[in-house]
């Protein structure tokens, strides 16, 4: 295995670490996280390299401002993380139609 395979690896590994550790401070289900981490990175990817770099975490907490608003307690895992990636959808289709970058172009 190369260097650059086993520093991804560890990447990897550290950053389901850290995420495990705040989502349980944050008093956050993991179980949301797990299934929309790809579509929360090629959000933030398509910020970046359309509308605006810095921007690219802030739409990532304001898709969690608004999908944390728009699920009721009780709700299940998956009907919880069909609303996550609604909202992500919702700001894809901005950059989509208003940059053409990106993954959200592809859709």
């Amino acid at each position: 295995m190369s260097q650059k395979h086993e520093k991804s690896d560890r990447d990897i590994e550290t950053a389901h670490q850290w995420l495990q550790t705040a989502a349980a401070e944050l008093g956050v289900d993991p179980g949301l996280l797990r299934p929309v981490i790809k579509d929360l990175l090629d959000l933030t990817r398509d910020v970046a390299h359309g509308p605006s770099r810095p921007a690219a975490p802030l739409t990532a907490f304001l898709v969690g401002l608004a999908s944390g608003g728009a699920i009721p307690g009780g709700t299940g895992q998956e009907e919880a993380v069909a609303v996550i990636r609604e909202r992500i959808g919702r700001v894809s289709g901005l950059i989509r139609e208003n940059y053409g970058t990106g993954a959200a172009a592809e859709k």
